[in-house]
C-alpha cells in the first residue's frame, strides 16, 4: 500500500487508465548547492550548521548575494523549495548588524501570516541570542492591548496588506521609531496581488514608501511569487523600482505524475460525461485506501462542502475503496477527524486545527478551496486532486506543488470537467504544457482606485506641491489634488494639500472587493446561539439567501432568514435530501464606447457599462443524481455596478448570410395581427397570475409564453392555440426562455467564448461576467455577445480580449467543430434546451464567419 501500488494500479484499472488523457512523469531533480557565503555572518554560519544546514540551494545563495549587494529581489521557485530562508537571511543578517534595523513582512492572508510566524520564528533562531530579536503579527486579530508593545518592541513585523493599509500607515506616528529603522519589506506570494486586489496593494506600497521616506527611509524589497509568466514586471509595478529576478530552482524535488483524467463519455450523442465531481470522489477514495495523504481542491465553496458529504458519508468510493480505508488505523481510530474540509468560512481556530491535523498525519484527506494553495505549510502530501481546471496554468501549478517535499515522489491529477475550458485542455493538452504561464495584470493608475488612495495618502502626510505619488507624475498628482480640493476634502495652504474631511479615507476602501463587509452565519440549534461563520457581503444573496440549504463541514444548514440591513444569516441545522443552486438574472446598458473596430463578421467594441445583477429564484436538486426537484422564486434587490466589457456584434450581413443558410434562428416571432387579443385572453384564463411563482400583475402587465416553440409549428393558427399558451410573469419568462434560445446559436457563441476566455487571462471565469442578446441596445440592435470585467470600474481583462479577439475566436471554433456531441453539450456550447434542439450547428457557422481569414 502507497503511492507507488496506486500509480502502478491506476495505470492498469479498467476504470481508470482509458480515461487518463495525459500521464506526464517528471524526472527526480537533484539539490544545486553552494557553499555559504563568504560574507555570511559567522554566527549564522554556525547556527545553520547546528541545525543540520550545512549548504545553500543555488536561489538561496543567490538571492544573499543580490540582497547584500543592495537589490530589490524576487524569487519565483517552486513550492517548498526554500523561500523562506531565502529571504530570511539577508534580513537576519541585517537585524544582526544594525541594532536599529526592522523588517516588515506582508502575507496576502492572516491565515499564512499566522503559519509562518511559526515558520518565521523557528528560522529566527538562528540569530544569536536571539531573545533581543522581537517577532510580532499585527493584524486585525492581535489584542488591543499587545498591540503597543508589539509596535515598541518587534523588529520583524507580520502583517498584511489590509491591516497596513487601514492599521499602520494611517498611524504612522505610533510607528515612529520603525519606520526610521525600516531596512527590508518582505512580500511573500506577490503572484495573489494581481487584478483590483494588486492594483490596490501597488498604491498601499506607494504609501508605505511615502512615509517610510518622511522618516528617512528607503527599505529594500525581497519578493516571492509561484510561476507566473511576467514576474520581474509584477514586481517592478507594485514596488515601482528595478528589480533583480531569481527563477533557478536548486532545491531537490522526487519524481513527480501529473495526470489529466476526462470522466468517461456516457451519451455520446448528447455530449454527457460522468461527473468530475464524483469521478473524483472515487479516485480520493483510492487515495485514502492506498493511504496517500491528499489534498482535494475543489472550484468553490459549495463543492468542497459537496465533495466532503460524499466522502463523510456512507456513499460507495469504487471498489470497496471506503472498507479498505476504514479498516485502515488511520482511518479507523475513534474521534480521530481523517477526512475535513477547510475554506474561508470557517473560524481561524478550525482551520489551525486542520493544518496542525495535516502536518502530524492524523488529517489524511483535506478538501479546499484554493485556500490552500498559497503556502501555509501542511507537511509533505502524496497527491493533490484538482476538481476541474483552476482557472489559470500558474494556479494549476500551484496546487499540484501542494503534493510532494524534498526527495519524496508525489502525483497530481487534474479532473476535468464538462466544462468547454477544461475539455479543450483535456483535447490540447500542449497549450498547458507548452504555454507559458499567463500574466499577472494590475494597473495602479486605475482612476477609482488611484483616487481612494490619494485620499489615503494625504490623511497620513500633506501632499507637497509638484510632489509625485509612486511613478505618477507630480502634474497628474496636481490635477487629482484640485478635484480632491473642489470637493471639499482637501484644503490647499502654502503650497501644501491638507486632509480636511472628517471621514478617516482608509476606513472606507476596501483592497479585495467592492463590498468590505461581511454578513455573519448565526445557528440556533435549540441551545445557545452561536456563530458558524461568515460570508463577504456581495456572496451573501447566492450563498445564502432565504431557504437556501448551506453546507459547512459536511453538515447542510437550512437558511431560514437574510437580514442584508443587520448583516446576519438565520440558520438551523437539518438533513435534507437536496441542495439548492441559485439562478440569477443580467441587464447590461452601454455608458460609452472607447474603442471600436471592423473584424470579420461584424465588429468589436470596448467600452464603459452599467450592470445589473439580481439572484430571482433557486432550484432544488436531489443528491446523487441532480434531478430537478423545482424552482422557488426570491425577492432580493440587484446589485447594481459600473464596469468595462468587450462586446461582439453581427453584422447585417451575416445575420442574412447565417438567415439564407438556414442557420439563424434569433429573429422575434410574427404572432399575427390576433395575438394582442389571444394575449389578453390567456392572461384573464390564468386570473392574470403567473402560472410559475404565483405572482399576480401590478402595474405592468405579464407575458404569455409558448410551451411548444413558435418556430416549431406550420402555422401562427397551430403555434397560437390556447392550450399552447401559458402567463409568466417577466423574470419566469426570462427563464423558460433560456432553455430555447440556445436554438439561435448566439448563447451556444456566448458559453463558449465565456469559457475559453480565462485561458488567455490570469482570471477566474467568474472574473468575468457573459451576457448574450439578440437585440442588444448597445450594438444598435444587432445580435451581440458581451464579456465584462466582474469588479466594479473593470481591471482591464475586457480590454485584453478586444485585442485579442482574432485568437479567441479561432481557438472557439476550434473547440466546437471537435467536439463529438450532435447537436450541443456542457463541453462546446452548452446543452440543448429541453423543448428544442441545441445550438451546435448554429454556433459553427457563427464562428465559421468571425474566424480571422
Amino acid at each position: 500500500m502507497g503511492l507507488p501500488d496506486l500509480v502502478a494500479r491506476w495505470r492498469a484499472d479498467s476504470e481508470t487508465a482509458p480515461n487518463i488523457a495525459v500521464w506526464e512523469t517528471f524526472p527526480p531533480r537533484p539539490a544545486d548547492l553552494h557553499p555559504f557565503p563568504a560574507d555570511l555572518p559567522p554566527a549564522l554560519a554556525k547556527s545553520l550548521t547546528a541545525r543540520g544546514i550545512d549548504a545553500l540551494y543555488s536561489h538561496q545563495a543567490a538571492a544573499w548575494t543580490q540582497a547584500r549587494a543592495g537589490k530589490n529581489v524576487v524569487l519565483a521557485t517552486g513550492t517548498a523549495s526554500g523561500k523562506t530562508l531565502a529571504y530570511n537571511l539577508p534580513v537576519l543578517a541585517a537585524l544582526l548588524e544594525d541594532g536599529s534595523a526592522r523588517a516588515l513582512y506582508l502575507f496576502p492572508t492572516k491565515a499564512l501570516a499566522q503559519d509562518q510566524f511559526s515558520v518565521v520564528s523557528n528560522q529566527a533562531q538562528l540569530f544569536p541570542g536571539n531573545g533581543s530579536l522581537g517577532i510580532g503579527i499585527y493584524d486585525g486579530d492581535t489584542p488591543q492591548s499587545a498591540r503597543a508593545a508589539i509596535r515598541k518592541k518587534a523588529r520583524i513585523i507580520l502583517s498584511n496588506p489590509d491591516m497596513l493599509h487601514t492599521g499602520i500607515l494611517p498611524h504612522h506616528t505610533k510607528w515612529e521609531e520603525f519606520f526610521r529603522g525600516l531596512r527590508f519589506v518582505v512580500i511573500d506570494e506577490m503572484h495573489t496581488y494581481r487584478g483590483v486586489f494588486g492594483s490596490h496593494v501597488a498604491n498601499v506600497i506607494r504609501r508605505l514608501r511615502r512615509v517610510a521616506r518622511f522618516y528617512g527611509a528607503e527599505p529594500q524589497f525581497i519578493l516571492t511569487s509561484a510561476t507566473i509568466g511576467n514576474p520581474a514586471e509584477l514586481a517592478e509595478r507594485l514596488v515601482e523600482a528595478p528589480v533583480t529576478l531569481i527563477d533557478e530552482d536548486g532545491s531537490a524535488r522526487g519524481e513527480r505524475h501529473f495526470l489529466i483524467y476526462n470522466p468517461p463519455v456516457t451519451d455520446p450523442a448528447l455530449g454527457l460525461r460522468k461527473s468530475s465531481l464524483l469521478e473524483s470522489v472515487r479516485l480520493a477514495g483510492d487515495l485514502l485506501a492506498h493511504d496517500v495523504q491528499a489534498v482535494v481542491f475543489a472550484r468553490s465553496r459549495r463543492s468542497v462542502e459537496i465533495i466532503l458529504k460524499y466522502l463523510q458519508g456512507n456513499g460507495d468510493w469504487g471498489k470497496g475503496n471506503r472498507k479498505k480505508a476504514l479498516d485502515h488505523p488511520r482511518l479507523s481510530t475513534p474521534n480521530t477527524p481523517a477526512i475535513r474540509g477547510y475554506r474561508s468560512g470557517y473560524l481561524p481556530a478550525q482551520r489551525r486545527e486542520i493544518e496542525k491535523g495535516l502536518r502530524d498525519g492524523s488529517t489524511r484527506l483535506v478538501v479546499a478551496t484554493n485556500a490552500l494553495e498559497l503556502g501555509i505549510d501542511i507537511g509533505g502530501l502524496g497527491a493533490a486532486l484538482l476538481v476541474g481546471y483552476p482557472g489559470t496554468i500558474a494556479s494549476t501549478w500551484q496546487q499540484a506543488g501542494r503534493a510532494g517535499r524534498g526527495d519524496a515522489p508525489a502525483v497530481a491529477v487534474l479532473v476535468a470537467s464538462a466544462s468547454p475550458l477544461d475539455q479543450f485542455l483535456a483535447h490540447h493538452p500542449e497549450y498547458f504544457f507548452a504555454r507559458s504561464p499567463e500574466q499577472a495584470l494590475v494597473n495602479p493608475d486605475h482612476l477609482l482606485i488611484l483616487l481612494n488612495h490619494l485620499r489615503c495618502a494625504a490623511f497620513e502626510l500633506p501632499f507637497r506641491q509638484g510632489e509625485a505619488f509612486g511613478r505618477l507624475p507630480a502634474a497628474q498628482v496636481g490635477e487629482f489634488l484640485q478635484f480632491l480640493v473642489s470637493g471639499g476634502e482637501v484644503h490647499a495652504s502654502n503650497e501644501q494639500y491638507f486632509w480636511m474631511a472628517d471621514a478617516y479615507p482608509a476606513a472606507s476602501v476596501s483592497l479585495r472587493s467592492a463590498s468590505p463587509e461581511n454578513v455573519v452565519l448565526q445557528v440556533d440549534d435549540g441551545g445557545r446561539p452561536r456563530t458558524l461563520g461568515e460570508v463577504d457581503l456581495a456572496s451573501a444573496p447566492w450563498m445564502v439567501h432565504p431557504r437556501a440549504v448551506y453546507l459547512h463541514q459536511g453538515q447542510q444548514y437550512y437558511v431560514q432568514e437574510l437580514d442584508l440591513e443587520k448583516n446576519t444569516a438565520a440558520l438551523i441545522p437539518v438533513a435534507l435530501d437536496y441542495y439548492t443552486e441559485p439562478q440569477r438574472q443580467t441587464e447590461i446598458s452601454l455608458l460609452s464606447t472607447s474603442a471600436q473596430a471592423a473584424v470579420p463578421g461584424g465588429s468589436k467594441s470596448h467600452g464603459e457599462l452599467r450592470v445589473s445583477e439580481q439572484v430571482t429564484g433557486f432550484r432544488k436538486r436531489k443528491w446523487g443524481t441532480g434531478e430537478n426537484l423545482g424552482d422557488e422564486p426570491l425577492d432580493l434587490p440587484p446589485a447594481e455596478f459600473e464596469t468595462t466589457g468587450y462586446w461582439l456584434a453581427l453584422s447585417d450581413e451575416t445575420i442574412g448570410t447565417l438567415r439564407a443558410a438556414g442557420a439563424w434562428r434569433g429573429d422575434p416571432n410574427q404572432y399575427g395581427p390576433d395575438w394582442p387579443r389571444l394575449r389578453d385572453a390567456v392572461r384573464a384564463r390564468d386570473g392574470r397570475r403567473c402560472r410559475v411563482c404565483g405572482a399576480p400583475e401590478t402595474d405592468r402587465a405579464h407575458h404569455v409564453h409558448h410551451k411548444t416553440p413558435f418556430r416549431s409549428f406550420a402555422s401562427a393558427a397551430e403555434a397560437n392555440r390556447m392550450d399552447n399558451l401559458v402567463t409568466l410573469c417577466a423574470a419566469c419568462h426570462r427563464k423558460v426562455e433560456q432553455n430555447v434560445r440556445m436554438r439561435s446559436g448566439l448563447a451556444g457563441l456566448a458559453a463558449v467564448l465565456g469559457q475559453l476566455a480565462p485561458l488567455f487571462l490570469m482570471c477566474d471565469s467568474r472574473d468575468l461576467g457573459v451576457f448574450a442578446d439578440p437585440q442588444a441596445a448597445l450594438a444598435e440592435g444587432r445580435p451581440a455577445v458581451v464579456l465584462y470585467d466582474q469588479v466594479p470600474a473593470g481591471i482591464g481583462f475586457s480590454r485584453k480580449l478586444f485585442e485579442l479577439h482574432d485568437e479567441l475566436s479561432a481557438s472557439a471554433l476550434e473547440l466546437v467543430q471537435e467536439c463529438g456531441c450532435e447537436d450541443g453539450c456542457p463541453s462546446c456550447v452548452g446543452p440543448g434546451g429541453e423543448n428544442g434542439v441545441g445550438g451546435k450547428a448554429e454556433t459553427i457557422a457563427i464562428l465559421e464567419k468571425l474566424a480571422p481569414e
